[in-house]
């Protein structure tokens, strides 16, 4: 390294990198009553449920899931399907009441191809964006800025989910 180079250090990163990989699904193991700062959950319906995303691309960044382990759109039954795209859209709401982002990336990726990190248990992101929230860091740093951490956007998003946990 020159003298001209800078490091950035991310040592909460080696966690990810180093730690052991559940054999389970992570999405599988939720149930009824479980939300909490530690398990991420925002809320759990009979069918789906919301977590929060533990390596997130910006704060706020839930994920919308089954609880049946598919990995495609077409394995849902209508009433998963049905419950999913509710949920879906009632997170949407919820995120822009408490984050007043200036948009959203909500989207879904099948298949490791698609950009799938878990692909064999299909589920929706809902990401709140800001202008300037992917900047120089990302592109040429190879390093993404976190300005909060999971339990202050639990914390926040938490209250408005509420309602939406009927189990």
């Amino acid at each position: 390294m020159s003298n001209s180079e800078k490091r950035i250090w991310a040592p909460w990163r080696i966690d990810y990198i180093l730690g052991s990989r559940p054999h389970s699904c992570p999405f599988c193991s939720i149930e009824a009553g479980s939300a909490s700062p530690e398990s991420l959950v925002l809320a759990v319906q009979e069918h789906t449920h919301v977590i929060l995303n533990r390596f997130p691309y910006s704060g706020c960044h839930i994920l919308v899931c089954p609880h049946r382990h598919v990995a495609n759109l077409e394995d849902l039954s209508d009433a998963e399907y049905g419950q999913l795209m509710t949920l879906v859209r009632a997170s949407t709401a919820a995120i822009k009441s408490v984050c007043n982002p200036q948009g959203l990336n909500v989207g879904i990726n099948l298949g490791a191809a698609a950009g799938a990190g878990i692909e064999e248990h299909l589920h929706f992101h809902v990401v709140p964006r800001w202008s300037g929230d992917t900047n120089f860091m990302t592109a040429v740093g190879d390093t993404r800025v976190m300005s909060q951490d999971l339990e202050h956007a639990w914390n926040m998003l938490r209250p408005v989910f509420e309602p939406l946990d009927l189990l």
